[in-house]
């Protein structure tokens, strides 16, 4: 195939947004945590790194979940209210690593009728990001996202629990996508297990992708509403296995990906993800080494490779560990910059010669480079210093990567 050449790349994403409301600092060894935490999958307790819906939590501790807030923190507001989601977190990481390309993002989704949804379209609005089809809902809330952050958790790694509300995302269709989503040459659908009726018209929607001869992007979230439907089973998230051919790239995490494919194991899960059609995938394991995939109809073929973390991240952190902020968005981002390197790579390269490490060289500075952040969305001081200071970490990770050869 030749190269693509074109002038001016269309990116649109669609999926999870919402307000993540964060608690940094709360010890998930502690009496008040310990008494809510899940005794058996799909409970509707809060486990380290899961999400549960709010009615859920409260079905399983039979209290209020106002109340159940008071004794996991006090009476302390928020540490930070920062723009979260699956979708949104990416693809704002994606605008700003397009800085100066030639390059729009747009957003898709809704937003509640309140001032959560105000502060979020005033933060989105310090961005290149394109809104105009990011719209309230007049009677639902915001989604929101309370994010316990423990930065001790995991041997001073840090992992997040959410509770979720869903509020304004009933509400989004695929019928609210139209036309102009699918006009676009990358389109990506982030977190839709928080988004139920695209969730659960995913196949279809990348079908008609696919038409249009565009890439897919598909990063997935923790799907309770299956765990908690179908305790045990897989998680559906295409129609058939054949349906994996509708997705070029596919980012999971590790979890994500055992449940999906119903598996034990992450090398039992890339093995699952390596005999479907899907064209490229990604397991990431927090601290720990990634597994990836292509099987040559966008990236370079190979077979299932691993990949390490950026070891300048783990070592600043250590070194200095007031940089420290959260984990929160870290995988957000991870799939952000994987987006950007699909878009400048589209610009230049054929189609089936895709460079793998130099997309998740992007992808893994990103998400390192928000370790150093409270929450997913990180406001630039001013536009391209995101990327300035990302681009330095890549290029140490792709030292990193020769050295260990």
């Amino acid at each position: 195939m030749n190269k693509s050449n074109l002038s001016k790349i269309i990116i649109s994403g669609t999926g999870c947004a919402l307000a993540d409301l964060i608690y940094n600092r709360v010890s998930f060894a502690s009496p008040e945590f310990q008494k809510y935490t899940s005794k058996q999958t799909g409970d509707g307790g809060l486990s380290p790194g899961k999400l549960v819906f709010t009615e859920e939590l409260e079905k399983f501790s039979g209290k209020p979940y106002p109340e159940i807030l008071s004794e996991l923190v006090g009476n302390r507001q928020p540490d930070k209210m920062n723009v979260g989601g699956p979708s949104l977190v990416s693809v704002i990481h994606t605008a700003q690593m397009l800085e100066g390309e030639n390059v729009e993002v747009k957003f898709f989704g809704t937003g509640g009728n309140d001032e959560y949804t105000e502060q979020i379209f005033r933060m989105v609005r310090q961005t290149s990001l394109e809104i105009s089809n990011y719209r309230r809902s007049e009677l639902k809330p915001t989604p929101t996202t309370d994010v316990f952050s423990d930065p001790d958790y995991d041997n001073g790694h840090g992992e997040r629990t959410f509770v979720n509300n869903i509020g304004a995302a009933w509400d989004f269709t695929p019928e609210k996508l139209g036309d102009e989503f699918f006009d676009s040459h990358i389109q990506c659908f982030g977190g839709t297990a928080l988004v139920p009726h695209l969730h659960d018209n995913l196949t279809r929607l990348l079908k008609r992708s696919k038409q249009k001869d565009s890439i897919t992007v598909v990063n997935t979230v923790f799907d309770f509403r299956n765990q908690k439907s179908n305790p045990g089973k897989p998680w559906p998230l295409l129609d058939s296995f054949e349906d994996y051919r509708f997705i070029d790239v596919l980012i999971m995490d590790c979890e994500e990906a055992m449940k999906i494919s119903g598996t034990a194991s992450i090398d039992e899960a890339a093995r699952f993800f390596a005999s479907t059609p899907v064209s490229f995938f990604i397991i990431t394991n927090g601290a720990n080494q990634l597994y990836a995939k292509s099987n040559g109809s966008l990236f370079e073929k190979t077979e299932i490779l691993q990949f390490p973390v950026s070891k300048m991240i783990a070592a600043e952190i250590k070194a200095k560990p007031e940089l420290r902020g959260d984990t929160t968005g870290c995988g957000d981002n991870f799939a952000g910059g994987i987006i950007s390197s699909l878009a400048i790579q589209l610009k230049n390269t054929a189609k089936g010669t895709f460079n793998l490490t130099e997309a998740i060289s992007l992808g893994i500075s990103s998400g390192g480079f928000c370790c150093f952040t409270v929450g997913g969305t990180y406001p630039e001081p001013f536009p391209g210093e995101k990327k300035q200071r990302i681009q330095a970490i890549q290029e140490d990770y792709k030292k990193q990567l020769i050295n260990n050869h």
